[in-house]
């Protein structure tokens, strides 16, 4: 708010004068007679009794009433107020007392009321405070609000300025209100992301020369243009307020040499950026060093691919002196023995820029270690660990040993990831969990759970607060078939760390193997609200749901995968179950897209195929069902019943020829299958060609079957019998999500085919054993020949044999 002291004195002057005229009519502190001389003290007789009588007793003199006490003794009385003073009238002889009276009332009841000053200065407070509450409340995080209160703060200040004119008060126009005032609104409005109002408005505070220290605020200027992309502009910015700036104010001019470095750096203008980060990095400016600019050369550097460069920015990096590295008064309370109080604000900002620097120094080692000689990468974390060994960070040069170690697990050298790792069993808690904890997932990987579970415990026993030992220890524990114990260290390592989402996915793995759906559908659901997009977590909770009959959550759950932004729209496992939940909601020509599709992508699922060929055996276009039958005995050479099913499909187009070469050709591959000679000696009956050498064969293999099971019954006690059968349409192939070999169940992973009257072969091949024992079972038996035609007769196969 501004001053004018002309203003203040002229007032001052004023109400000066005006008590002066008030006083010069009040005689309330004069005696009510004048004190007596010593020439009335000389009188005597009657001129002492008659004092003046004319003059002092008419009235209308200059005294109004006579005393009414007697004169006192002393010939002199003291001057000044009496309180004795007598109820007389005051001297007005022109009556002015009374309007002397009136005219100060009316002076008080013109102070009650605001003079037009007054209000303006009102109003410079209100501006004054909804400057104050925008910041505020931004500080607060409420951007929006902040606005608001800005423009409001400006539209009142608009307002000031024009009642200023209006009442041609401009020389006391407060200059400074209004740069607040914008400075405020251009800040909120960047806060608002509205940059072109903000550009716009520090513009107007650039230029305008009164604004005191307004060409700072071009570094404003340029981090909008960065932010926006626009570097040349940025970088303009920045020179123009690096130029206003003066050189006794060095912190500012660096953080500013920075944001130009960094503006080359986008630019991918390396050798401008470099110019400017070394400058920084000058040694007399050490004071003003920091991590973050050495970190920024580095990567100039590693952009160029210049390998000594990188060593000596790295070297010098190691060389910024760390913020309250050194504190001697921390030193001096450890050697008295005294107890360190707790940390305040300031020891909390040491910390938080210490841990800054070891991140800065572990992310730019991790960068340049497998460059510095990329044909042995381990020489190059080696110099990295003596560099780091040699300027005081055995801490970060341990990191670089773990990194080394994952080195190794990356080129599948486990020997050696093992042999780095095993160096910190000797070191300190800290570093032995780390590496135990590396050591027991690398023995987990290899199958080696007791080696595991050891390193494990070791882990969690350094350090108990451990969520990844934890969860190494409950997944050795999952595999040793120890489920509810792995439940607990699953729920334990959750309670130390709520975000390890390992432990939670795992603890909705080993409930789902103990049939707690529900618990494992919570553990999910908990987890999906935390991952969003996760594949995995969405095809576990659409099996869940499936497992528990909730189709429809399950198909909205198995949808998400192939459809969400970041999911797989071409795993086959995926399509397939989604074809085998259609097919269980009786929705075939939906079933029927998806397996088209899964094959399309995995053409050697043998459960698609087998979906996809019978049902195209039940529209009857046998054409498409051969192509499919053919690629499954590609698949499956060894499986006769594919080739039997093209055959069949052959026979039901009528095309007799090309399936009795089929027929004939399963024969002589497999002459021990007794559906191939059923099916010979029926179509030949067909075609009226000769079968009976067929039915032989097939009598001699019936009889033999019958013998050798009856000798396999005396041998073997009762009960220890198998029977044997096909269950080939129940195999499955690997090659996608949900298969069982990712560890889900074999029904998880398989997309039933549709049900059909009846199927295409549902009888199962029996092969004779080509053991000696059974060679020669079947030369005693043929002298039989003719007993066992005369068992069976001539009759001939009926139609219900055949495949439908």
């Amino acid at each position: 708010m501004s001053f004018n002291p002309d203003h203040f004195t002229n007032e001052l002057v004023n109400e000066y004068s005006y008590a002066d005229n008030m006083r010069q009519y009040d005689f309330n502190h004069v005696q009510q007679g004048p004190p007596p001389s010593a020439y009335m003290q000389r009188m005597t007789g009657t001129a002492a009794g008659n004092p003046l009588a004319s003059r002092a007793g008419a009235p209308g003199g200059l005294y109004n009433a006579v005393p009414s006490t007697a004169r006192p003794v002393t010939s002199n009385r003291g001057a000044g107020y009496s309180a004795t003073m007598s109820n007389t009238s005051k001297f007005d002889p022109l009556n002015q007392g009374t309007e002397v009276q009136k005219s100060s009332d009316n002076f008080l009841q013109k102070k009650t009321e605001q003079t037009p000053e007054e209000k303006l200065r009102d109003l410079e407070k209100e501006i004054h405070g909804l400057v104050e509450e925008s910041s505020v409340v931004r500080e607060q995080g409420e951007v929006g609000q902040a606005l608001e209160l800005a423009k409001e703060a400006g539209k009142r200040e608009r307002t000031l300025c024009r009642q200023r004119e209006q009442q041609n008060l401009l020389e006391q126009l407060n200059v400074d209100l209004t740069y607040a005032v914008c400075l405020n609104l251009a800040i909120q409005q960047h806060a608002n992301n509205n940059d072109t109002e903000a550009l716009g408005i520090y513009n107007q505070i650039v230029k305008n020369k009164q604004y005191p220290h307004s060409g700072r605020f071009r570094v404003n200027m340029g981090n909008i243009y960065f932010a926006q992309g626009k570097y040349p502009s940025a970088i303009k910015m920045y020179r123009m307020a690096l130029d206003q700036i003066p050189n006794n104010v060095q912190s500012i001019r660096l953080k500013i040499s920075r944001n130009i470095g960094h503006a080359f750096f986008k630019m991918h203008q390396f050798p401008d950026a470099i110019d400017a980060y070394e400058n920084l990095l000058d040694p007399s400016k050490g004071q003003h060093l920091d991590f973050m600019t050495g970190f920024n050369l580095l990567l100039c550097y590693h952009a160029l691919g210049d390998k000594e460069k990188m060593k000596q920015g790295f070297l010098k990096l190691l060389q910024i002196q760390q913020v309250g590295l050194d504190d001697p008064e921390e030193e001096e309370s450890l050697d008295h023995g005294n107890v360190i109080p707790e940390d305040d604000a300031l020891r909390e900002d040491i910390k938080k820029r210490q841990r800054e620097a070891q991140r800065y120094i572990v992310n730019a080692a991790t960068l340049i270690g497998p460059q510095i000689d990329p044909q042995e990468v381990v020489e190059g974390f080696n110099w990295i660990v003596d560099a780091l060994n040699s300027h005081g960070f055995p801490g970060i040069a341990s990191e670089m040993e773990i990194a080394k170690a994952t080195h190794y697990l990356k080129r599948k050298d486990f020997d050696k990831a093992i042999s780095t790792l095993r160096h910190f069993e000797k070191k300190e808690p800290a570093l032995m969990a780390r590496a135990s904890t590396n050591l027991s997932f690398l023995y987990f990987l290899e199958g080696d759970y007791g080696s595991a579970e050891r390193y494990a415990d070791i882990a969690v026993k350094a350090d108990r607060y451990n969520s990844r030992a934890l969860v190494n220890k409950g997944n050795c524990l999952f595999v040793a078939g120890e489920l509810e114990r792995a439940k607990e260290v699953y729920l334990e390592a959750i309670g130390v760390s709520a975000d390890c989402l390992e432990a939670i996915y795992n603890l909705g793995l080993v409930n789902s193997h103990m049939a707690k759906l529900q618990e494992a559908l919570l553990a999910f659901d908990k987890l999906h609200s935390i991952t969003h997009n996760n594949i995995e977590v969405m095809w576990q909770l659409g099996d869940i749901h499936e497992r528990l009959g909730n189709l429809g959550k399950a198909h909205e759950w198995l949808s998400l995968i192939v459809t969400s932004q970041k999911g797989r729209p071409s795993d086959p496992g995926v399509l397939a179950r989604l074809a085998s939940l259609f097919n269980k909601m009786d929705d075939e020509t939906q079933a029927f897209h998806y397996n088209l599709e899964s094959y399309r992508y995995l053409p050697s699922d043998m459960t698609v195929i087998t979906w996809l060929g019978i049902y195209y055996v039940k529209q009857e276009l046998y054409e498409l069902a051969i192509q499919y039958f053919s690629r499954a005995s590609q698949i499956q050479p060894n499986e006769v019943k594919w080739l039997l099913m093209v055959a069949s499909c052959y026979r039901r187009m009528g095309s007799y020829h090309p399936a009795l070469k089929l027929y004939e050709d399963i024969h002589r591959t497999h002459p021990n299958d007794k559906e191939c000679l059923r099916y010979l000696i029926t179509i030949c009956k067909e075609m009226k060609q000769p079968w009976e050498k067929y039915q032989n064969h097939l009598r001699k293999l019936e009889k033999f079957e019958a013998d050798q099971s009856f000798m396999e019954q005396e041998q073997s006690s009762p009960g220890q019998g198998r029977p044997v059968g096909d269950d080939s349409f129940n195999d499955t192939v690997t090659g996608g999500f949900g298969r069982p070999a990712s560890g889900g169940t074999a029904e998880a992973g398989r997309a039933a085919a549709p049900s059909a009257g009846g199927s295409l072969f549902e009888v199962d091949d029996v092969q004779i054993a080509s053991d000696k024992r059974s060679k020669r079972k079947l030369q005693t038996g043929g002298p039989r020949e003719d007993d066992m035609d005369d068992d069976w007769g001539d009759d001939d196969l009926g139609d219900d044999l055949l495949p439908m």
